[in-house]
């Protein structure tokens, strides 16, 4: 159905005159707005030139880039964006919390490098430069196991609690491997998925928009729901049931960005122990019906808790766990662990009858190095130390912030899952992806999409913490100020709503 609404949705752009008023402002806030506007491209002119012309040079030789940069707003608002506020893609240095562009300026960092970036920059480059160490005599040789693999293979069983691993070059890889063993095993064809959950690109798990493809064999469920645990116990075709413990920071919900916000974003943050609970169940109710159990860790394993999201929950124990990001000491990899029955890739009786998974780079020796330096660290004093307070911590420095929020009147508040934290919009709004604009000005670099996901790392201390609330709290009434969170009288969600597909009708007739 998402695929069939796509191809619906017709391409259209803003002039400037619509650009600024696409909600129906009124001349004098439309005036505001676009002298804010005219003063925040004259900044982006000043400040990134050299990484935004660099950018441009290259951007057709990486298609991601083109991607990315097109797809950082809603469609409509696109091209005079990319006109005026492009600040590039590239960076030269890291230290610290901070980034530097091409020009020189720096940043605090919240992409976290997608996940990755757990301790900080400088413990990675600590954790590649031991791991190179480690494999150095047998270096860049794939012929067979560097002998850290075993000490990996030992620390993984205790921290996952199961029997057998394997290695591989993605969490996406790790996923597509957990999948094909459960379906291996038990003989059943489908997985079932949640609403919005992301586990890779591949495309039994993006069944919707993005796959050209249709998912014939995946069931996407709703999370948290009754209907859910009773269509697993009735159904006998399915084989696994992936969970990614991400989503109970918006339970159904895709993950959000600033591409698709045209309205409120107000997705409610599950309550901790009404998520642990509903896991608990979840897996009682897969046990009882011969379902595989997979908990996709690759995104929260290690950053909410020693055991990951497992422990942080409860204590939930699947039948496969897999990892990612964090885990390789800051380089690639992708890891299953599993109970043993199901990791077995052959059948004794059927020596004909295998479950084939290989890749060129799985168990690289350096990777295997960076993440037994990685994983000697979090069992270490300093490791463990890491997670004393972790949440209570977190929470808090959210908490303060939206008061602060509060206080100014400003329509936003943040929500956390430890240290991936969200942006909320408390009213409906056209512009809310302004934000990511006004924060890159302070000083604030986020991933792609903007103010759906900041990722910060362990690295920061209360004083880097409080630089960034403050350049929040600027870019946040630098926003107000320049009138991009006006409001239309009435129903404002109406108005808007009805805004947006009168345009796409009278575009898709003309």
């Amino acid at each position: 159905m998402a695929r069939r609404a796509a191809r619906l949705v017709p391409s259209y752009s803003f002039a400037e005159e619509e650009f600024f008023a696409a909600d129906g402002a009124p001349d004098a806030i439309v005036q505001q707005r676009r002298a804010g506007f005219e003063q925040l491209a004259a900044i982006y002119r000043e400040r990134f030139a050299k990484t935004a012309a660099y950018t441009a040079e290259i951007a057709d030789g990486i298609p991601d880039i083109r991607f990315t940069s097109t797809y950082r707003v809603p469609f409509q608002f696109s091209p005079i964006v990319r006109e005026n506020l492009s600040a590039g893609s590239f960076y030269q240095a890291s230290s610290g919390v901070m980034l530097t562009d091409l020009d020189g300026n720096e940043f605090y960092d919240l992409t976290g490098s997608y996940g990755v970036n757990l301790l900080g920059v400088d413990a990675y480059r600590e954790t590649i430069a031991e791991g190179a160490e480690t494999a150095a005599d047998l270096g860049p040789t794939l012929a067979g196991l560097h002998p850290v693999v075993a000490d990996n293979v030992r620390r993984l069983q205790a921290i996952s609690g199961l029997d057998a691993v394997s290695f591989h070059m993605s969490g996406t890889e790790a996923v597509m491997q957990a999948v094909r063993l459960a379906r291996y095993h038990t003989g059943r064809t489908h997985l079932v998925r949640f609403a919005g959950a992301y586990h890779g690109w591949w495309d039994d798990v993006q069944p919707g928009v993005g796959n050209p493809l249709p998912a014939e064999r995946t069931y996407t469920l709703a999370d948290m729901s009754e209907k859910t645990l009773k269509v697993l116990a009735s159904r006998k075709d399915i084989a696994c049931v992936l969970v990614n413990p991400l989503q109970a920071l918006h339970p159904n919900a895709n993950a959000p960005g600033d591409s698709t916000l045209m309205g409120a974003r107000e997705k409610p943050l599950a309550e901790r122990q009404a998520y642990a609970d509903w896991l608990a169940r979840l897996a009682q109710t897969c046990r009882a019906n011969g379902i595989v159990l997979i908990m996709d860790e690759v995104f929260t394993g290690f950053r909410l808790a020693a055991r990951g999201a497992c422990e942080y929950f409860g204590g939930i124990e699947p039948d496969m766990i897999t990892y990612g990001k964090t885990l390789g000491g800051g380089l690639p990899v992708g890891v299953l662990c599993g109970k043993a029955d199901l990791m077995k890739r052959f059948r004794e009786d059927r020596p004909a009858d295998i479950c084939f998974a290989r890749g060129t780079f799985n168990s690289h020796p350096y990777v295997m190095g960076a993440m037994d330096a990685f994983l000697r660290r979090m069992e270490s004093d300093q490791g463990r130390v890491l997670y004393d307070g972790l949440d209570e911590n977190w929470n808090a420095r959210a908490a303060a912030l939206n008061e602060r929020l509060k206080a100014a009147g400003l329509p936003l508040r943040v929500a956390n899952l430890g240290t991936i934290w969200t942006v909320h919009y408390l009213q409906p709004g056209r512009y809310h992806w302004m934000l990511q604009y006004y924060l890159r000005a302070e000083g604030l670099a986020l991933s792609w999409v903007g103010t759906g996901r900041f990722i910060f790392s362990l690295a920061y201390g209360e004083a880097e913490f409080a630089k960034v609330a403050d350049r929040f709290m600027a870019a946040a009434q630098a926003m107000d100020d320049d009138g991009w969170w006006w409001l239309p009288e009435g129903d404002a969600r109406k108005v808007l709503r009805k805004r947006v597909v009168s345009e796409m009708l009278h575009h898709a007739l003309r």
